[in-house]
């Protein structure tokens, strides 16, 4: 047996019914999950924000100051 993902984009609950019961037709042994995967790279780099805000390099920006930056 192999194992592949697939991820359908579907717009209602419906949908994902047919999709099983389109599985279960064909004897496809499957599984529904809503799992939400980010890429790694993305994760790591947060990791290393989140360590050097507890190790006090980061810096505070006033709503106010935002503002004035993004003008």
């Amino acid at each position: 047996m192999e194992a592949i993902n697939i991820k359908a984009f579907t717009s209602d609950s419906s949908q994902i019914e047919a999709l099983k019961a389109f599985m279960k037709a064909l004897k496809i042994k499957f599984e529904v999950t809503k799992e939400v995967t980010y890429n790694p790279d993305f994760v790591a780099m947060i990791k290393k924000g989140d360590k050097q805000i507890a190790a006090g390099k980061g810096i505070k920006i006033s709503v106010a100051d935002f503002k004035d930056l993004c003008k």
